[in-house]
């Protein structure tokens, strides 16, 4: 993940529909969140030491 890309702590309202991780930089087998545009973040696991979202592959390049 880019040191550069853009966060979004959970609660917040998504940007773009896409596969978004944590910002931990740890290797977890659930890495990735799908989330839609418009719907809220979720929660980041109790044991994820990050604190927030970044988007990994949007889901529609163009939007």
């Amino acid at each position: 993940m880019s040191e550069k890309a853009q966060t979004f702590h959970p609660g917040e309202t998504v940007p773009q529909s896409g596969n978004y991780e944590r910002n931990c930089g740890q290797s977890h087998r659930w890495d990735t969140s799908t989330n839609v545009k418009n719907h809220t973040f979720p929660p980041l696991p109790e044991d994820c030491s990050g604190g927030a979202w970044a988007l990994k592959d949007p889901a529609h390049p163009a939007d």
